[in-house]
């Protein structure tokens, strides 16, 4: 069964699943993953909290608990991801020690709302990996223009962080430059570079939803050849702005001092268009130092079925390039499609949070103690 994930990652991507709840911790699930289907780290997010929390499974005992404190909703919400993410690292703690720390890693995300807010991003960010405390932690802050500065300076202080919600190249390049500038931050402060590490996640999926969706409004021969492989592309050519940035003359004195370079991380890669193979964009992402992470239908789909082929994103280039090329000349803009991602991709997530919030004030408000 797991052969194509073994493939996967012989040829350097990093298998992280796209999901946590209590449940999967406690049932051996995670450990389970970890031993049988090659996955090295986990990404969380505020849907999947939303998701794993709303449902209730394990949760009843710890929240029973924080309503008899009656502690805050954001401070009983903070407790609960918090623990996840602490036993979770704790499970993938033997990954991250034979990996030199650069898997084995749970990401947990800054509160969505504070997305256009630098300073609170920060102030969040620091208080997330203190209340973790496990080095093996990563701290989603999204690539938003208030989240580039806020990337520079966690990482000055030494927090490894996990870029979250990049959707165009330009942005990418932004980030990447914000890693960097953090990294220096970091050196002159005279941090262990080698200790701290950062992934860029690049969305995937969503690419080709928003800019099927206007292909198919088009809906002309060309528009409809067009469709499946703007996603592909976009993600191809962010793989090379990242083999021609950590190759640069800004790069070598932080390689130099073992700085590790900031890995591509293909997100949103369970396939929506069922027109579509369901491990298209695992497949045909295969590159080294890349991370890869999967909701599980998406790892039981490449476990099944995937085919993986060595590389499939070196020697693309110019063929993205084309593809991308070929979405303007229809009319298209790139600039658009990707503005309304970012939007969008924000918006979704402080929505998760405030449900999130809503359906544990419920619950704390149900399991309070009776006065008296």
């Amino acid at each position: 069964m797991t052969d194509a994930l073994k493939r996967l990652s012989d040829e350097g991507v990093a298998i992280w699943l796209d999901d946590l709840s209590r449940k999967r911790i406690t049932s051996g699930n995670l450990a389970e993953l970890i031993d049988q289907s090659h996955v090295v780290g986990v990404t969380t997010n505020p849907s999947i909290f939303q998701k794993a929390i709303s449902s209730g499974d394990g949760y009843e005992q710890q929240l029973t608990d924080l309503a008899a404190r009656k502690v805050t909703v954001e401070e009983a919400l903070r407790m609960i991801t918090t623990a996840d993410v602490r036993d979770a690292a704790d499970i993938l703690r033997p990954v991250f020690d034979a990996t030199g720390g650069q898997d084995g890693r749970v990401s947990i995300e800054v509160d969505p709302r504070l997305a256009h807010n630098t300073t609170a991003t920060v102030a969040e960010a620091k208080q997330l990996a203190w209340l973790v405390d496990r080095p093996n932690t990563l701290i989603k802050i999204p690539a938003t223009k208030a989240g580039l500065p806020a990337i520079t300076e966690t990482i000055g202080r030494g927090i490894s962080v996990n870029v979250t919600l990049i959707f165009s190249l330009e942005r990418y390049r932004a980030v990447m430059d914000a890693y960097l500038a953090g990294l220096e931050k970091a050196k002159a402060a005279g941090l262990d570079l080698s200790k701290i590490h950062s992934v860029a996640s690049f969305f995937v999926s969503r690419v080709d939803t928003e800019i099927d969706k206007r292909l198919d409004a088009i809906g002309s021969d060309e528009a409809k050849a067009a469709k499946g492989k703007s996603a592909l592309a976009n993600a191809r050519l962010a793989y090379e702005a990242y083999e021609e940035v950590f190759s640069s003359d800004r790069w070598a004195p932080l390689d130099k001092a073992q700085a590790n370079k900031q890995r591509p991380l293909w997100a949103s890669t369970g396939v929506k268009d069922p027109s579509l193979k369901d491990t298209l964009y695992v497949d045909d992402l295969v590159a080294p130092n890349t991370v890869n992470t999967m909701p599980e239908a998406t790892l039981e789909a490449v476990a099944d079925h995937g085919e993986i082929t060595g590389n499939t994103v070196a020697g693309g280039y110019d063929r993205a390039r084309a593809d991308l090329d070929a979405i303007k000349k229809l009319g298209i803009s790139y600039d658009d499609v990707v503005q309304v991602l970012e939007d969008e991709g924000v918006e979704k997530f402080e929505a998760s949070w405030n449900d999130l919030l809503k359906s544990t004030e419920a619950e704390l408000s149900r399991l309070a103690p009776s006065e008296g």
